[in-house]
């Protein structure tokens, strides 16, 4: 699972996870545990709903968040 943050046309970005990166046949986003960024439900969207269906023509774009499985880079310098 990876969490992205979904850029909607007209609205306000929200956090969200996807089971898979969409691919280029794609045409749906399946967003589960859709929310703002801080943390806050969406208001269009009801309390109780966890996994919403955005089409692809309302996304501008995604930011990928990085996973913990990813190393961090330690880079050493000499003075």
């Amino acid at each position: 699972m990876r969490t992205v943050i979904v850029h909607l046309a007209n609205e306000e970005p929200f956090l969200a996870e996807v089971e898979d990166l969409p691919g280029a046949q794609d045409t749906v986003l399946y967003c589960i545990n859709p929310r703002r960024r801080d943390g806050k439900d969406l208001h269009y969207v009801a309390p109780e709903v966890s996994t919403i269906v955005v089409p692809w023509w309302r996304v501008n774009f995604l930011e990928i968040m990085p996973s913990g499985e990813e190393e961090e880079i330690v880079a050493f310098y000499r003075d």
